[in-house]
């Protein structure tokens, strides 16, 4: 069902190849002549495909002027618009229409992400562009778009409501205000990264943990020795990336990382670790968050791998490639680093932009303490030892 909707959206694609494409100097009354060529989307991911369907059919939506004075209220009061919330408070009659779209593209998402059914709605429309009031956003002629498949596009397509598309700048945040459609990163984040920690749990490569909770917590004890006792963990007490690769039209980073090292029973064990408070880059955060709980590995070094989801992760598929590559690295009696084990379980066909690596620390230890910068020289972090007692 949802290869034939793809196709359907292709051969909608193809329909549009007439488009008048209006290139916009940063503002909406400087344009270049119109061109007759319709923006590229072969190898387009689906998760793009369906953000840039999405985006044509709010602009149009927008038709209706108290339709879109509704949306530019709720855009300046939040950063993120949940649509299908939004359309069901609604009583206009585009919105309504528009509705029946969203419905389909949700769950068009949910599968193209790996992240069943239950994951609830993930599309969101936000405001790019310089702010400005209420009723001067109502007033202005509003233009919608998507993200590009390439973080190193050099436009964006934007769509006004009568579906003509309109090139921006993808190095500049345009003057005007331009809607953005995407996926709430986070949401899809944290329902994905229990779909890895599920699919690891059941290959024997991690502890399954209530759901919403990080593996390498404190939650994780493993034994009733342990969680009589306590623990030692490492602890993070700042971190800062110096380059996220987020353009304007993306928004803010989805950082989560991959902690690695041999379980308890000798077999590769992967915790994840959620990073929500790093979004932006050479910004220092200082989270106290756990990074690695030392009760749940054999051997007293462990590795971590800092990744960004874009918004095209199939976690169901990602949660698969790793436990196919991690099951046959075995346990020879000593530490043996996994960095390159994840990263290469992690095709680049899977995330439509260059791999969303952001960095790597090698060879963590109980006794690491202070300032590391990872090997790719991107991240770096200060860790301190931090024992967990038992209540």
């Amino acid at each position: 069902m949802f290869a034939e909707r793809q196709l359907r959206a292709a051969l909608t694609v193809l329909a549009l190849s007439g488009l008048t494409l209006t290139t916009l100097q940063g503002t909406a009354g400087a344009a270049d002549a119109p061109t007759t060529a319709a923006p590229a989307t072969a190898g387009t991911s689906p998760v793009v495909s369906i953000e840039e369907s999405t985006a044509r059919a709010l602009a149009r939506s927008f038709a209706e002027p108290a339709w879109h004075r509704q949306v530019a209220k709720a855009a300046l009061a939040d950063e993120e618009v949940d649509l299908l919330a939004l359309t069901a408070t609604s009583a206009a009659k585009s919105a309504e229409e528009f509705r029946i779209t969203l419905v389909e593209a949700e769950a068009d998402i949910a599968e193209a992400k790996g992240l069943g059914t239950d994951v609830g709605s993930l599309l969101r429309v936000g405001l790019a562009g310089k702010p400005v009031s209420e009723s001067a956003l109502a007033r202005t002629s509003p233009l919608v778009a998507s993200a590009p498949a390439d973080d190193d596009a050099d436009v964006v397509i934007a769509y006004d409501s009568a579906g003509n598309a309109h090139e921006l700048d993808a190095e500049k945040v345009p003057e005007r205000p331009v809607y953005v459609v995407g996926v709430d990163g986070q949401k899809a984040l944290a329902a994905g990264l229990e779909v890895i920690d599920k699919e690891l749990a059941a290959k024997g490569l991690g502890t399954l943990t209530a759901p919403g909770a990080n593996t390498s917590a404190a939650g994780a004890a493993g034994t009733a020795s342990v969680a009589s006792t306590g623990f030692w963990t490492t602890r993070i007490k700042s971190i800062s990336v110096a380059d996220l690769k987020e353009p304007w039209f993306k928004g803010n980073a989805e950082v989560f990382t991959l902690v690695t090292g041999f379980g308890t029973d000798g077999k590769v064990r992967v915790d994840t670790v959620t990073m929500p408070y790093v979004d932006v880059e050479n910004t220092t955060y200082y989270p106290g968050q756990i990074l690695v709980n030392w009760s749940n590995y054999k051997y007293n070094l462990a590795d971590a791998v800092l990744m960004e989801d874009d918004g095209d992760t199939n976690y169901s598929s990602l949660a698969k490639a790793l436990a196919a590559v991690l099951l046959t690295v075995t346990d020879q009696g000593m530490y043996i680093p996994l960095v390159d084990a994840i990263i290469d379980a992690m095709p680049a066909s899977w995330w439509t932009d260059d791999p969303d690596y952001v960095d790597s620390f090698y060879t963590l230890a109980r006794e690491t303490t202070g300032s590391r910068t990872g090997a790719s020289a991107n991240a770096r972090m200060t860790l301190e030892r931090y024992y967990v007692s038992a209540l």
